[in-house]
């Protein structure tokens, strides 16, 4: 597919891919048995919003949604904004599970309206290790990378290719190296 096909409306670019979440609550045992990594109790989406009505119409049912399925799990919600202009439905619950099926409704919610080019990432903290290991989904691509900081602006990067080493057989991992971007102000 061509730059030509794209702008020509003969092809369209892949859509986001949500259904791969679930593979970070089957990857939960080896992270917990092998690796002696934990939830830390938080995840979080972020996307871009958009000022039109249509948008905000539906995010308002999205909000409604993501509320209640919250309340039937015993999650706690928080929103947050950044400074580059992403919002957060931040998600805090003991359970992986919550947090990933609270992640997947939200995305695929906002997938369904319309917006999902509109969706970044989604992220999930760990505990255990000398730093916090955070796993990000990349909605665009349908894989995870690990992410390790190590202080304010740095990141492990020795870890994270032995995460990505370990894992990869049960996780579907970025190949590309270049597209591991780092989240060091994300709010979980």
């Amino acid at each position: 597919m061509g730059l030509r096909d794209i702008l020509s409306g003969r092809k369209k670019l892949p859509g986001p891919k949500d259904d791969r979440l679930f593979a970070l609550t089957t990857a939960a045992v080896t992270l917990d048995t092998e690796l002696g990594l934990k939830t830390a109790g938080a995840a979080a989406v972020a996307f871009k919003p958009q000022s039109s009505g249509e948008f905000r119409s539906a995010f308002d049912d999205v909000d409604k949604l993501v509320d209640a399925v919250a309340a039937q799990c015993g999650s706690k919600i928080e929103r947050q904004s950044d400074e580059y202009g992403f919002d957060w439905i931040v998600v805090h619950d003991p359970d992986l599970e919550d947090l990933v099926g609270a992640a997947h409704t939200l995305s695929s919610e906002l997938i369904a309206q319309g917006f999902g080019e509109q969706l970044l990432a989604a992220t999930f903290k760990f505990e255990g290790g000398a730093n916090p290991v955070y796993f990000i989904y990349g909605f665009k691509r349908g894989a995870f990378w690990p992410f390790v900081p190590n202080g304010m602006e740095t990141r492990d990067n020795a870890t994270e290719l032995e995460l990505k080493s370990k894992l990869e057989n049960e996780l579907p991992i970025e190949q590309d190296l270049t597209r591991w971007l780092a989240l060091f102000d994300a709010p979980v």
